[in-house]
């Protein structure tokens, strides 16, 4: 029997220490991808063979079937990294939200409590009893007097026809009793539309000749605001004399931000305070919301009403004005958990095993630190409230990993940097017979496989909206296609209302959205014709605008290119 050299016999030693080393490794980490696939598509251990443990990785792509959303994969960071990056997470529950909207105010009058004094016939001022601005006036105290030949005509007019029904008081024919009593009172029409009063008309009547100056009153009880007449003037109907608010009940004008508007309702609640006041606070309600808005400030105007029995609130004083929001107890997140890209907005839900799932939602308005959740989360879900940039960041990198998949590269891992699999033969070690089968498993088109999403008809719920969308041809191919979307309500009834529109891109980065409009057709059905300029994976966002109803929006996901490109053999 030959007899081996010590140094070779060293070096064979070595080697196979080396080789069985390396695949041991090898397939340690294939066991440990397999314990994230579905259990159908598991290899059954050896028997006798312990489950290996799971090795300490900074990050690990998701297989098929664990993807959600269009755009992006499950992000997987182990306990210690989370720690590093500081991950914080809460649990989704109901919330009781409640939040106060502050603007500054301006004291006003209140429009329903200003009169103006003018006069219905010309004259001239002869007595002036109200001759200045801000003094305070009671309803029928009088302002001043005034001589107007017109006046005197009539009230001449009406002494003579008193004095002519007198005089046929006797007649025994009725009808001439009848137009005596209705000249009469013609007459004294005439002399309250002259803004006479009764009282004046019936001391008129008493003292049985015209009075040459008659005495204009007050209307209203309030403070003078305007005053524009002068002792001696000549007025005409045209003009306003005097302008009285009545201060007991005063509004104030406030300007709340576009974002604000769907909390303020009218009849809520409203608070202000003063820097004239320091410590008090005035409580009155919201009375209006202006119909329309402040372009350049992008602000409403609303209006809201006090009362002012002591005239401590001054017309043009400026304020803080605060409108309480009590929103009830609603589902809800902070907003620090939400990642808004301005198409969607995403949270990320634990899953356990270090692993979180990118799930978009939809919300309502944010009140005060929380985002009112209108659909995507349930009550008792655990989500991410820290550190979600950085989860975000893994998400994408996993997504990248996914989208070679997607092209044709599923065996390539970035975490690996190895471009396949090595399968370790049998091997006997006690007659130092090495029996070595070595063979390069490319699984990129099983990968891809897994990968793409269920061609055919696809449907979704979304606003209480039923999508089903299908593509011509199906599956869909690398060029046009035509797509289809056939939209239900609650009901089952077509929707044919509707203006829809269809974005389409990949899901990687440095790929621009395109956008074209669906044409409506019988049923609730509607199309459109699309280029998928790439073989691989296509998220086609589906956007329905209806009229005063909310945006609805849906993603639908196809392979283009019958599943994209091949594996690429050598890598």
């Amino acid at each position: 029997m030959h007899k081996l050299k010590p140094k070779r016999f060293i070096g064979m030693v070595i080697g196979l220490v080396i080789i069985v080393v390396g695949g041991g490794v090898l397939l340690l980490k294939k066991e440990v991808l397999h314990q994230f696939q579905p259990k159908a598509e598991r290899p059954s251990n050896i028997a006798g063979q312990p489950k290996p443990t799971m090795p300490s990785m900074e990050r690990i792509a998701m297989p098929a079937g664990t993807e959600v959303g269009p755009a992006q994969a499950y992000a997987m960071v182990p306990p210690t990294q989370q720690q590093l990056i500081g991950v914080k997470t809460d649990m989704v529950g109901k919330q009781h939200l409640e939040t106060a909207i502050r603007a500054v105010g301006r004291v006003d009058y209140d429009e329903k409590r200003i009169a103006h004094v003018n006069l219905r016939i010309s004259g001239w001022v002869e007595g002036l009893f109200v001759n200045e601005t801000g003094k305070f006036v009671r309803k029928g105290q009088p302002l001043f007097t005034l001589y107007s030949q017109e006046l005197v005509t009539t009230q001449e007019e009406y002494l003579l026809a008193l004095s002519t029904q007198d005089q046929l008081q006797d007649s025994p024919l009725p009808e001439v009793r009848e137009q005596a009593a209705q000249v009469v009172e013609t007459a004294r029409d005439r002399l309250r539309l002259w803004t006479l009063t009764d009282d004046q008309i019936r001391d008129l009547a008493s003292r049985g000749k015209p009075q040459t100056y008659v005495t204009i009153f007050s209307p209203v009880s309030g403070h003078v605001i305007e005053k524009k007449v002068f002792k001696g003037m000549y007025v005409e109907p045209t003009m306003t004399l005097y302008s009285i608010a009545d201060l007991s009940t005063v509004w104030v004008q406030a300007e709340i931000f576009e974002y604000e508007m769907p909390f303020v309702r009218v009849n809520q609640k409203a608070n202000l305070t003063l820097d004239a006041y320091p410590g008090e606070s005035f409580h009155g309600q919201v009375a209006y919301i202006y119909p329309y808005l402040n372009k350049e400030a992008r602000t409403v105007k609303v209006r809201l009403e006090f009362l002012n029995p002591t005239l401590r609130l001054k017309p043009d004083m400026y304020g803080t004005a605060s409108i309480q929001v009590k929103r009830g107890h609603k589902l809800a997140v902070p907003d620090q958990a939400i990642l808004d890209s301005g198409m969607r907005k995403v949270v990320f839900v634990v899953r356990g095993e270090g692993m979180f799932e990118p799930r978009q939602i939809t919300v309502g308005p944010k009140v005060g630190p929380y985002y009112e959740v209108v659909e995507g989360l349930r009550e008792g879900e655990r989500i991410v409230t820290s550190g979600t940039f950085l989860l975000d960041s893994e998400s994408q990198l996993m997504t990248s990993t996914n989208m070679m998949g997607a092209l044709g590269m599923g065996g390539v891992k970035m975490e690996q940097a190895a471009m396949g699999e090595m399968d370790m033969g049998g091997m006997d070690m006690g007659g130092m017979n090495m029996k070595m089968d070595m063979k390069m498993d490319m699984k990129g088109q099983e990968m891809t496989a897994e990968k793409q999403p269920p061609a055919g008809r696809l449907e979704k719920k979304a606003g209480g909206l039923t999508l089903v969308f299908t593509t011509d041809p199906t599956p869909a191919r690398m060029g046009e296609n035509r797509v289809h979307v056939t939209v239900t309500d609650k009901n089952g009834k077509p929707v044919t209302d509707a203006k829809i529109q269809v974005t389409f891109t990949m899901p990687m980065p440095g790929m621009i959205p395109a956008t074209v409009s669906m044409t409506p057709g019988k049923q609730g059905t509607y199309d459109a014709k699309v280029n998928l300029g790439m073989a691989g994976q296509w998220d086609l966002t589906v956007t329905i605008q209806r009229p005063g109803l909310p945006e609805v929006n849906a993603t639908f996901s196809v392979v283009a290119g019958g599943g994209g490109m091949s594996g690429m053999p050598g890598m």
